[in-house]
């Protein structure tokens, strides 16, 4: 495992995306798509490998993410992404085939098909889908549910559909053009989404069969519903429209600036680039010349969007191109995901710069600025609640300018004022070390707090008060809440602008102490949430309870769920309490 492969690990994004790994020479050596990217990503290097796997794992000298709305955005990325590079570690999709689309033919007797290009004129395609399972679920229904041909050549005398009513056999009577218009027009109607009689009538019939105890004809309906929502559901992968464009967006962090694009063409993703640079005079007018500098070794677009409504006109008046500045509507989406990249690159870049730095160098620099012993252990402090509720605190561990894990800690806020930040940083710090003194453990030889003067002031007091004495610094932010460097308990600021590197390394820490006390949070919210939000629900006892935690693990899912779907688990009585319970 590279060195590069090491710090990126902790800093891959738990959201869906697509992942590219590279070899020394930045050539794409494979293509890889998943629902959560750390966790498929991570496993290549931190798991035993064999074959090919471990090989490939090997040879990777760094790797790339592109973030998706959805797991099915990045089935669709993955593939355009393996056609564009070919790596030579991918052995599926290299075919040139594209994912399936229904397909729809336009004159005449309307007749649908599985296709996989959309080069005939003669079909309305409809797509593509990522699992063909679902492209193949869809027609089944909506050949049982409206009277299609179903036979790819006419036959001399009509088949079992006719005689079932899924069929006007054609080959026996002579269809009026009007009845196949009005055919076409439905079935159209459906894949374009307007599909809310159709699924009401389905779901009907879902309840029907769970009241009658037929769970097994209900669980078809309910994966054909599933079918349904996958493939008319709204994605940003692949728009119908075709339009080449390129969608650009940007985000801000602690002086610097990342622009990242988009680039789709006839309508499809095919990946992203990201500009990293320190921010200087007006952003706007930076932006602007990242763009022109952009197009001067790029192909334009059809069209260009952006999220800044005042470069529109510069761009327009040096290139000849149409640039959209996007406020509502769909395709604020698109520029939605390119911002969500260009957060995840800055941050990757502030997590991972300079990564040739000399971490002990950097130590003894900042213990020579701060006036201390080089501080080889660092400590740091921040708290997380919301509005008082399920109120924590954390401290993590840098020894040598790496964190050591196995040495975090996390604290339950236990003191009546759990509003209040600079209680809570005195009761957590006051509880930390009152225990590494009893138990004559070795103290850090700095404590940095995530916040400024008033966190500082709190930290003095709890050391105060069990008689230890470590420096005690915090993590400086200006007016626009950037961070700029140290601040002392006298309130003298410590600059860190003629060392990048020391910059990067403080930050990087800042930002590993706020991530573990979010993270925190949340496991507890949820967990208090989850554990209460299931009480004193009439007809649920403790095995539903069970039932539905497996089913449900996050609130967020359990609260998203429908009373149809709860009704796969429980009687309909009681997923519908439950819904009520989460929606009063």
């Amino acid at each position: 495992m590279t060195e590069k492969v090491k710090i990126a690990i902790p800093l891959i994004p738990h959201q869906p995306g697509v992942y590219l790994m590279k070899d020394k020479d930045d050539k794409v050596i494979y293509v890889g798509k998943a629902k959560n990217l750390y966790n498929r990503v991570s496993q290549y290097f931190l798991r035993p490998q064999v074959g090919k796997v471990m090989k490939m794992a090997m040879s990777v000298d760094h790797f790339d993410t592109i973030i998706t709305k959805t797991e099915k955005e990045a089935f669709l990325l993955e593939e355009n992404l393996i056609h564009q590079y070919y790596p030579k570690y991918n052995i599926l999709l290299k075919d040139g085939k594209h994912y399936p689309y229904i397909a729809l033919k336009r004159n005449n007797d309307p007749y649908l098909k599985i296709s996989r290009d959309e080069k005939n004129k003669n079909y309305f395609y409809f797509g593509p889908f990522p699992t063909s399972t679902y492209a193949y679920e869809v027609i089944n229904l909506l050949n049982k549910l409206f009277p299609t041909r179903k036979c790819s050549n006419i036959p001399s005398s009509p088949c079992l559909y006719y005689h079932m009513g899924q069929c006007l056999a054609p080959c026996v009577n002579k269809i009026d053009e009007s009845k196949y218009e009005e055919l076409f027009a439905k079935i159209k109607s459906f894949l374009d989404g307007h599909d809310a009689s159709i699924k009401k009538e389905l779901r009907d019939k879902m309840i029907e069969f769970s009241n009658n105890e037929e769970y097994e004809k209900a669980n078809e309906i309910k994966q054909t519903l599933l079918a349904i929502e996958h493939v008319l559901d709204k994605q940003g992968v692949e728009n119908n429209d075709h339009i080449s464009r390129d969608v650009f967006s940007y985000t801000l962090r602690d002086g610097y600036l990342c622009l990242a694009v988009l680039t789709y063409r006839r309508g499809i993703l095919l990946g992203k680039e990201a500009f990293v640079v320190e921010e200087f005079g007006d952003n706007n007018e930076q932006i602007s010349d990242l763009i022109l500098q952009y197009y001067q070794t790029h192909s334009l677009p059809k069209e260009i969007l952006v999220n800044i409504p005042s470069i529109k006109d510069i761009i327009q008046s040096i290139y000849d191109v149409k640039v959209v500045s996007v406020t509502k509507g769909k395709l604020i989406e698109l520029i939605e995901m390119a911002r969500l990249n260009a957060m995840q690159e800055l941050d990757s870049h502030f997590m991972s710069a300079k990564l040739d730095s000399d971490n002990l160098s950097l130590l003894e620099d900042l213990g020579k600025r701060l006036g201390i012993d080089t501080p080889l252990r660092i400590e740091l402090f921040d708290n997380s609640h919301l509005q008082g509720d399920a109120p924590v605190g954390v401290a993590v561990v840098f020894v040598n300018g790496e964190p050591n894990k196995k040495m975090y800690r996390k604290y339950n806020i236990e003191g009546q004022e759990k509003r209040d930040d600079y209680s809570s940083m005195k009761e957590v710090m006051k509880r930390r070390y009152e225990r590494i003194k009893e138990e004559k453990k070795e103290f850090p030889d700095l404590i940095l707090c995530d916040g400024g003067l008033g966190q500082v002031h709190a930290g003095i007091e709890a050391l105060k008060e069990i008689e230890v004495n470590i420096p005690i610094f915090g993590l400086f932010k200006n007016d626009k809440h950037q961070t700029k460097g140290l601040i002392d308990k006298d309130g003298k600021i410590y600059p860190l602008d003629d060392n990048k590197s020391l910059f990067f390394l403080l930050v990087r820490m800042q930002d590993e102490v706020h991530r573990f006390a979010i993270t925190f949070h949340h496991q507890k919210r949820s967990k208090i949430y989850k554990e209460s939000i299931l009480d004193n629900i009439q007809g649920l006892g403790e095995k539903r309870k069970e039932i539905i935690r497996k089913h449900y693990p996050d609130i967020d899912l359990l609260k998203n769920a429908s009373v149809e779907e709860l009704s796969q688990l429980v009687p309909p009585e009681v997923a519908m309490n439950i819904y009520k319970k989460l929606h009063m």
